[in-house]
């Protein structure tokens, strides 16, 4: 008994530790970031940014710096309580009286905790949508699409995350031990189903994609892509205007699923010369397999994770450490993926870094296939369309960005 009390102690102390290393992590990464501001246009800036958008684009960062900040207080605060007053605990006893199945004990447990999430995130979202992204001219969402959003969103959520977890939860009552590989193996099908299938299965849920009509931009997309020996059938055009002004474009899918979609927004804001050099970019991803290689790394991590984790779900203490009296497998999940997150920081850390290199070689050859000065004019009306921060302090930038900056991508471009 002493043993196994010392172990839950151990284990909350490590999960409040957790929480409050990360929090503090988060707060003073945001605090670099904004010291990192200047009232007047950096040097390196000028011919990229005017004065009048270059000081739009500081206050558009303050104003989603504020309201990142209340969000996240918030949320600590709440998982804090959660934990120190045994509100996971009351969760789960009170779900219990309902039902008594491992699967309909977790399902209904992390239903209500995603309806508080829900409720206690709406007020932010609504701000961040209709009155920051307002003030700034980048909103373009009705009130309607925006509740439709979130009822869609829940349903996904509800159908696909609840069914997958329902069948994890089913695999370990039958196996217990060795239930992680084949957990891993039902991810790892997902993942490469949705990887394939996203964009013609979820996205229509929410927006509309058509083809590509002939034309110059058509036609030169076609030759470029002939030209890398690209087999390119599927070129689609999605309605990003529907919610924002921001343009975007991206490339999803493998082998004969694969296709390229570009927003409307960008169609507009860039010439044909500056989007083909944007798709050979997204080629240049696919040439160099870096989708490829993304997915088995990130299949390699999670086969790790669900090892790690199945050494660990059957310790009642990660349940007692949350307040609970009974063990269960839903507690333990969230026990277990506080605990893991530092591995799992560490891990993106790594991904984040072959993803800015990925990103080089990406730029490389766009440059080398097409035209270096389109991509980077297209870039730099990107970012300053939808006034990028050009400007992040470098440690912010090693822990957040899957991305290089706009600069050291211009002066890569450059060399």
């Amino acid at each position: 008994m002493i043993t196994s009390t010392m172990s839950t102690d151990l284990i909350l102390t490590l999960i409040l530790l957790i929480l409050s290393l990360d929090f503090l992590l988060e707060r003073t990464l945001d605090i670099l970031n904004r010291e990192n501001w200047s009232a007047s246009i950096p040097k390196e800036l000028e011919g990229i940014y005017d004065e009048e958008k270059y000081a739009q684009s500081q206050a558009y960062e303050k104003d989603k710096n504020r309201i990142g900040l209340l969000s996240s207080i918030l949320g600590f605060v709440i998982t804090i309580l959660m934990i120190v007053c045994g509100g996971f605990a009351w969760l789960d006893d009170f779900v219990r009286q309902y039902f008594s199945n491992p699967i309909a004990l977790a399902l209904s447990f992390f239903a209500l905790i995603m309806l508080g999430s829900s409720i206690i995130s709406l007020p932010f979202s609504y701000y961040s949508t209709f009155v920051i992204e307002e003030k700034y001219g980048f909103n373009r969402s009705t009130l309607k699409t925006f509740i439709l959003d979130k009822i869609k969103g829940a349903l996904l959520t509800a159908v696909l995350g609840g069914g997958i977890l329902a069948l994890i939860i089913w695999i370990y009552t039958l196996t217990t031990v060795n239930f992680w590989w084949m957990a891993w193996a039902l991810i790892a099908l997902f993942m490469i189903f949705m990887s394939m299938f996203y964009s013609s299965l979820i996205v229509p849920l929410f927006n509309k994609q058509s083809p590509l009509e002939e034309g110059e931009l058509n036609t030169a997309i076609s030759k470029l892509a002939k030209k890398v020996g690209f087999k390119l059938d599927n070129i689609y055009v999605m309605d990003g205007s529907k919610r924002s002004s921001k343009g975007n474009a991206y490339f999803s899918g493998l082998g004969s699923r694969k296709r390229i979609v570009l927003f409307d927004t960008l169609i507009d804001e860039l010439s044909t010369e500056e989007i083909v050099a944007v798709l050979a970019h997204e080629i240049g991803h696919y040439k160099k397999k870096h989708t490829l290689s993304s997915i088995i790394l990130s299949l390699l991590q999670t086969g790790a994770m669900f090892y790690i984790f199945s050494l660990l779900i059957g310790n009642a203490s990660l349940s007692e450490a949350l307040g609970a009296e009974n063990h269960s497998f839903h507690l333990g999940l969230i026990a277990f993926g506080i605990l893991y997150s530092p591995i799992s920081t560490f891990l993106g850390l790594g991904m984040n870094v072959l993803s800015r290199k990925n990103e080089y070689e990406a730029d490389a050859f766009a440059a080398e296939h097409h035209s270096a000065e389109a991509l980077g004019n297209g870039l730099k009306k990107l970012s300053v369309s939808s006034l990028s921060n050009l400007t992040p302090h470098p440690a912010y930038v090693f822990f957040h960005y899957s991305h290089p900056t706009l600069l050291q991508r211009l002066n890569a471009l450059k060399g």
